[in-house]
C-alpha cells in the first residue's frame, strides 16, 4: 500500500513516499522536492555474525544522467565508477547515521540513494541524507533514528535553508547540517570568512528544519513502518575479566602517557601483550579475544578522559589549549613550481604547488551541469604516513579530507582573471597524529604563497576536540590540535580553516546528542585562538606570494580583443592563429567574450606573440612602430602591409635622410621592415616612415 506525507516548504512540497518503488528491499523511500527526486533503498543480509565491532554499514550514493536530461559524455555511454562528488555524498549519509545503528545487529547494511531527477536549481544531496534515513526508519532494520540533512546557506545578511545553486553561489555561507530532533551531529563546508557569531546562527536555524524532517518521517513510520528484527548481541563474557582489569589498569595509567605516538602504542602493545600471553589458554576462543580487545579499548578510553577532565592532562602531556610544535619549510623541492613541508607534531604534511595553463582545468560533466574549476586539490594518505603496510590507492578518505581542504582554500585563491593560471596543489600526508587535513591547508597555503600565487589571504586549519562527563554535561574539556587517540576517544571532533578575518572552512562529527551552545561558543572561540597561532608561525615563514612565479612554470599572457576582430585573429581555418602559434611555438586560447590567453614556455615568446596579435587586432596608431612587409615598389615609395589586410605608403623621401635614387636600392620585395605610423589622412590612407622607425628604435 503506497503511503505518502509531506512538507510544505516555500511554494515547494517536500514529499516522502514509500510503498510504491522497490518493494522487495528492506526498505524504500521516493523523496521529492520541485524538479529533483530520489530513490534511496535499504537492504540486510539474511544472517547475524555475533561479536564485530563495528558496524558493516555501505552507502553508494549515484546520479543518473537521465535525472537531468543528459546523455554520458566520452566513449562509453553508461554511468561507470563514482564520481568524487558521488562519494562525497555517501559520506555526508554515512556520517550522521552510521553511529545510530547497534553493532550486535551483526548484519550487512547497505544502503542506495539515487538520484533519478534533478531540475538543476535544488541540489538532490539533502533529499538523499532525507530518503536514505526514512528508508531504515520505515524498514525492519533497528535503527536509533531517523535523522535528516540542511543546507544553510548566508547570503544578504539572511539565512536561506536549501538555498538553489544560484543562492549557493551569490552566498557568503554553505554548509550542510545533519543531526536528530535532539541536536546536530555532523556539519560540512565553506564560507567566505564569516564570523564565528555568524556560523553559529546558521547551526541553530538548520537544527529548526531538520527537527522537522524527523518527525515527518515518524509519520511516515507510524503509516508503514515495520517490525524491527532482532539483534544478536555476543552472550558470552569475558573470563577472569576483573583479574585482567586489575593487573593491567595500572600499567596501562603509565603506558598512555608515554611521550611519542609510536612509543606511546608500542608500550601499550606490551602490557596487552603480557597478559594474552598469560590468559593464552582463554584467548584461543574467538569471542574471548574479542572481549579482551574491547577490554583494553575501554580502560584506554576511561584513562584518556579522566587524565583531561581530571587533571587538565593530556596523553602527550600538553594543556587543553596547547598546539603541538609546529615548523614550516618552503621550496623544499628543487623542481616544482612552489612547495612547503608543514610540520605540527607528528602530523606532516608534503604540499606541492603546479602551475598550468587553461587546458589543465578540471571539467566536470556531470547532472548539475558542465562545469570547469581551475583550483584543484588532490590529498594523499599512503599507509607509510602511519607506520603501516596497506594498499597504496583513492579511497573515501582521501577524497573527502581533500575536498575539505579544497574548500578551505579556495575562497582565497586568486580568480582566473585576476590570475590566469590552473593552479593544482597536492598533499601528500608523510606522517599523520591527527588533522592531517588541516595541516593540507597550511602546507597548501604555503606552497601557493612560495609558487607566487597572489592569495588573498593565508589560510590556517586546526581541529577541536571534546571530551565531557555527566548527562548535562557536568563537566567537559574542549581540546586545541587534538591527536588521533583524541579524535577517536572523544566526543566531537571539528575542524575550522580560515583567514584572519574569518572562518573558510568547517567540519564537524559530534558523537554525542544536544550539545550546548555554551559549549560551541567556547570551542569556536578557542579554535579562533589556535588559528590565529598557527597563521603567526605561518607568516614567520612566508605572508606574501614570491614575487615571480618559477622558471619553470609556463609563460602566460591575456589580452582582451573587441569581440568583432575575433574573426581576423583566427582566420580562414584557424590560419591566422595557428600561424602565429607555430611562428612563436606557444598556446592560444579564444574565448566567446574576446579573452585572449597565451601560453608560452619563455616570456620572450609570449611577448612576441601578444605584440604579433596586436597587430592584428588594433586599428592603426599613429606613432606606432611596425614590422611590415614591403609588398609593391613604385617610383616614388614602396607600400608596406603593416597589418593584415592594411597597406600605407612609405614615400621615397622617408626612406632615407640622404637623396635616394631608386627605391630598390634601400628596400626589397617582401622585405620585412620596421616603419612608424606617421598620419592617416582624410581619405584613411597610410603614410609611413621608415627612416623615423630607425631613429626611434636607435634612441630606445
Amino acid at each position: 500500500m503506497v503511503q505518502r506525507v509531506s512538507y510544505k516548504i516555500g511554494d515547494e512540497e517536500l514529499i516522502l513516499e514509500t510503498g510504491r518503488i522497490a518493494k522487495q528491499a528492506n526498505g524504500a523511500v521516493y523523496a521529492q522536492f520541485g524538479g529533483s527526486a530520489v530513490i534511496a533503498t535499504v537492504c540486510t543480509s539474511d544472517s547475524a555474525q555475533e561479536g564485530l565491532d563495528y558496524v558493516p554499514l555501505t552507502v553508494d550514493y549515484n546520479e543518473k544522467y537521465y535525472a537531468a536530461g543528459k546523455i554520458p559524455g566520452g566513449f562509453i555511454k553508461r554511468e561507470g565508477r563514482p564520481k568524487d562528488k558521488e562519494i562525497l555524498v555517501s559520506r555526508l549519509i554515512d556520517r550522521p547515521m552510521r553511529p545510530l545503528f547497534d553493532i550486535a545487529f551483526g548484519r550487512d547494511i547497505q544502503i542506495i540513494p539515487t538520484c533519478v531527477s534533478s531540475d538543476q536549481v535544488n541540489p538532490p544531496d539533502i533529499l538523499a541524507i532525507i530518503a536514505s534515513s526514512a528508508a531504515v526508519h520505515v524498514s525492519d532494520i533497528p535503527f536509533a533514528g531517523p535523522v535528516a540533512g540542511v543546507r544553510v546557506g548566508y547570503l544578504d545578511g539572511e539565512y536561506i535553508l536549501n538555498p538553489t545553486y544560484e543562492q549557493i553561489e551569490k552566498g557568503s555561507l554553505e554548509i550542510v547540517v545533519a543531526g536528530t530532533a535532539d541536536g546536530f551531529t555532523m556539519v560540512e563546508g565553506g564560507a567566505q570568512e564569516v564570523s564565528e557569531d555568524i556560523m553559529l546562527g546558521a547551526l541553530a536555524k538548520a537544527q529548526e528544519f531538520i527537527t522537522a524532517m524527523c518527525h515527518l518521517q515518524d509519520e511516515l513510520r507510524k503509516l508503514a513502518g515495520k517490525e524491527k528484527l532482532p539483534l544478536a548481541p555476543l552472550m558470552v563474557e569475558l573470563e577472569n575479566k576483573q583479574a585482567i582489569y586489575d593487573e593491567a589498569y595500572p600499567q596501562l595509567e603509565t603506558a598512555c602517557y608515554v611521550k611519542g605516538k609510536k612509543e606511546r602504542r608500542e608500550a601499550i602493545g606490551k602490557v596487552k601483550s603480557a597478559l594474552a600471553e598469560k590468559y593464552a589458554q582463554q584467548l584461543e576462543d574467538e569471542n574471548q579475544k574479542k572481549l579482551f580487545d574491547a577490554l583494553f579499548e575501554d580502560m584506554e578510553y576511561h584513562i584518556l578522559r579522566t587524565g583531561i577532565l581530571e587533571r587538565g592532562v593530556r596523553v602527550d602531556g600538553r594543556g587543553t589549549e596547547d598546539i603541538r610544535p609546529i615548523t614550516c619549510e618552503i621550496n623544499v623541492l628543487p623542481r616544482p613550481h612552489g612547495s612547503a613541508l608543514f610540520t605540527r607534531g607528528e602530523t606532516q604534511s608534503l604540499a606541492i604547488a603546479t602551475l598550468g595553463t587553461v587546458l589543465d582545468e578540471q571539467v566536470y560533466d556531470d547532472i548539475d551541469g558542465d562545469r570547469r574549476e581551475h583550483f584543484i586539490l588532490h590529498y594523499n594518505f599512503p599507509p607509510y604516513s602511519v607506520g603501516e603496510v596497506g594498499r597504496m590507492g583513492t579511497g573515501r578518505r582521501e577524497i573527502g579530507h581533500g575536498n575539505l581542504a579544497r574548500r578551505s582554500l579556495e575562497p582565497m585563491v586568486p580568480p582566473r582573471e585576476e590570475f590566469p593560471y590552473t593552479i593544482r596543489v597536492v598533499s601528500e600526508i608523510m606522517e599523520s597524529n591527527g588533522s592531517s587535513s588541516m595541516a593540507s591547508v597550511c602546507g597548501g597555503t604555503l606552497c601557493m604563497l612560495a609558487a607566487g600565487v597572489p592569495m588573498k589571504k593565508p589560510v590556517a586549519g586546526i581541529a577541536m576536540g571534546l571530551i565531557t562527563e555527566g548527562d548535562k554535561y557536568e563537566k567537559y574539556a574542549i581540546l586545541s590540535d587534538i591527536l588521533g587517540e583524541e579524535d577517536h576517544l572523544g566526543d566531537m571532533d571539528f575542524k575550522v580553516a580560515g583567514t584572519v578575518d574569518g572562518i573558510t572552512g568547517f567540519q564537524m562529527d559530534i558523537k554525542i546528542a544536544g550539545v550546548t551552545t555554551e559549549i560551541m561558543q567556547k570551542a569556536l572561540a578557542q579554535a579562533k585562538r589556535g588559528r590565529m597561532h598557527i597563521l603567526g608561525i605561518m607568516n614567520e615563514t612566508i605572508s606574501k606570494p614570491a614575487p615571480k612565479i618559477s622558471q619553470y612554470a609556463p609563460k602566460i599572457e591575456t589580452m582582451k580583443i573587441d569581440v568583432d576582430k575575433i574573426g581576423a585573429l583566427i582566420g580562414p581555418g584557424g590560419k591566422v592563429v595557428k600561424g602565429i602559434s607555430a611562428q612563436f611555438g606557444v598556446t592560444i586560447n579564444t574565448e566567446d567574450d574576446g579573452t585572449v590567453t597565451i601560453y608560452g614556455r619563455s616570456g620572450k615568446a609570449t611577448d612576441d606573440a601578444k605584440a604579433a596579435i596586436k597587430a592584428i587586432v588594433d586599428d592603426p596608431e599613429v606613432g606606432t612602430i611596425y614590422t611590415g612587409t614591403v609588398k609593391r615598389i613604385m617610383e616614388f615609395g614602396a607600400f608596406v602591409e603593416i597589418l593584415p589586410g592594411k597597406e600605407g605608403l612609405c614615400h621615397i623621401s622617408k626612406l632615407s635622410r640622404k637623396r635616394v635614387d631608386k627605391v630598390s636600392d634601400v628596400v626589397k620585395e617582401g622585405q620585412q621592415i620596421p616603419v612608424k605610423l606617421l598620419e592617416i589622412d582624410k581619405m584613411g590612407r597610410l603614410n609611413l616612415s621608415y627612416i623615423d622607425a630607425i631613429e626611434d628604435q636607435q634612441k630606445k
